[in-house]
């Protein structure tokens, strides 16, 4: 079933399968996928959440930075207008998702306060629910 904006919003973005999440839930070397899938934003996502739980802030940013211009590539050629819901709900969604909260959390770690805010305030508009869950 298929339902309707009633309220005349954009309708929902959802990805299509991101061919990295199978080895990654296989428990694959992050580099391995990443360097096998160069356009998923998943595979840069653990990538930059593996940095920051190390304490390599500025080596998280650049991964974090990267699975998030990947995934506004995917979001675009899935029909995406630069605005709108992007489900936490949809797993193959979970890729752009994680990797904006990880840039989020590593801007705020380099002092990049600017951009940490806008990340926020991005993954908030996009997925209250992912917010909710990875900030």
């Amino acid at each position: 079933m298929v339902h309707e904006n009633l309220l005349g919003g954009p309708p929902e973005t959802l990805l299509a399968s991101d061919a990295a999440a199978e080895p990654l839930n296989a428990g694959a070397d992050p580099v391995a996928v990443a360097r096998s899938h160069p356009t998923s934003s998943l595979a840069w996502a653990v990538l930059a959440e593996g940095a920051l739980e190390a304490g390599s802030d500025v080596e998280a940013y650049a991964y974090a930075r990267t699975g998030y211009h990947r995934g506004l590539d995917s979001l675009r050629r899935s029909g995406w207008k630069g605005h709108g819901p992007v489900p936490w709900s949809h797993e193959p969604n979970h890729g752009f998702l994680r990797a904006l909260a990880a840039l989020a959390r590593a801007a705020a770690r380099i002092d990049e306060i600017d951009e940490a805010e806008r990340c926020r305030g991005f993954l908030a508009d996009s997925s209250p629910e992912a917010a909710a869950a990875l900030l």
